[in-house]
């Protein structure tokens, strides 16, 4: 296995730098090859990494920044105004080739911008998409995409984005032929609105993916696609919708167990099954969400994830790095781009 270097941006995330030290410590363990490059600011950083034994660590480099992008930023604002951010520095290695990969938990629109300004897309994207990993009631996993990065899509980019989905879900989960759906407010050909109607349309002619028509919300976790696109407001919408349900299920769970002596007996009974089953969907196992069409591996962290989640982030970037997922992404756009003309 090839040495990798990681940027990781220290500053971006709701928790502090504290969370990205911890998932640094675990990841030199878990990854003896590979060397990262911590950015941000030298006053905070400093300690927390006397605290780990790191600050002489052979594979640790730190890269000092002295702004820092808050989740409030508008993304214009954090270009024009923040030039030497930690996220923007990290960005740059990445655009230098300095790193292979780059980390963080900071502003979605500001990591979209500032990650399109300096990487830019790969040749025949569009656009740029945020997309997770989602599990599945199968136990393997999906991928969701746009989350955010696009709240508004025509036709040709939601096509892309399938087609970037189904890269990805061939060279990072395994799938030889990824089921490619269209997220809809109903299964039936006549359901949807007119962009909607037309992306099918698209992927109904294209001889190199594999299309299975529209899905609903209900089945984002069935297990009857692989790879399921929508625009990124629909997609943020649908994710933070089942995140909320998943904390109210099990803030549920957790009042019960001082209710009545009957419940109580219920929850115990059950208790460590419903545990396995939380370890299962709980966000540190699908924390990272990746900013696919770019020059560059880019790792979108949740911004109050801790030490655990990010290191999911890590070790998500070094998955995609491995497998060199913007060339076998550029590939296929080429080949499907060539196939529509």
């Amino acid at each position: 296995m090839a040495a990798l270097t990681l940027a990781l941006d220290a500053m971006g995330g709701d928790l502090g730098p504290s969370i990205v030290i911890d998932a640094l410590d675990d990841a030199l363990t878990t990854f003896p090859q590979h060397h990262f490059i911590v950015v941000g600011d030298e006053a905070e950083l400093l300690p927390l990494l006397r605290s780990k034994q790191l600050e002489q660590h052979p594979r640790v480099t730190l890269k000092y920044a002295s702004q820092t992008v808050s989740m409030s930023d508008k993304p214009g604002y954090s270009l024009r105004a923040k030039p030497d951010s930690s996220m923007r520095v990290a960005l740059e290695l990445l655009a230098s080739e300095e790193a292979a990969a780059c980390v963080s938990a900071g502003n979605t629109g500001a990591l979209m911008t500032k990650a399109y300004f300096s990487l830019k897309t790969l040749p025949g994207v569009l656009r740029p998409a945020l997309m997770s990993a989602i599990p599945q009631a199968s136990g393997k996993s999906a991928f969701l995409l746009d989350l955010g990065a696009n709240p508004v899509c025509d036709s040709d980019t939601l096509f892309q984005f399938g087609l970037m989905g189904s890269v990805a879900a061939r060279e990072v989960l395994g799938i030889e032929q990824p089921r490619i759906a269209l997220l809809n407010m109903g299964e039936e050909d006549i359901k949807g609105n007119d962009v909607v109607k037309s992306t099918a349309q698209l992927f109904q002619q294209s001889k190199s993916l594999n299309y299975i028509g529209f899905i609903e919300g209900d089945d984002l976790f069935a297990d009857k696609a692989d790879v399921i696109v929508c625009d990124g407001f629909v997609g943020n919408i649908a994710l933070k919708s089942c995140e909320g349900l998943a904390e109210l299920l099990l803030n549920n769970i957790r009042s019960n167990i001082n209710a009545h002596w009957l419940t109580r007996w219920f929850v115990k009974l059950f208790y460590h099954r419903l545990q396995r089953s939380w370890d299962w969907l709980k966000p540190d196992h699908y924390n990272g969400a990746s900013l696919i069409g770019l020059r560059g591996v880019v790792i979108k962290s949740h911004g109050d994830a801790d030490g655990k989640a990010f290191f999911s982030a890590i070790k998500q970037a070094v998955e995609e790095t491995q497998q060199d997922l913007p060339t076998r992404i550029r590939d296929q756009v080429e080949k499907v781009l060539l196939e529509q003309h």
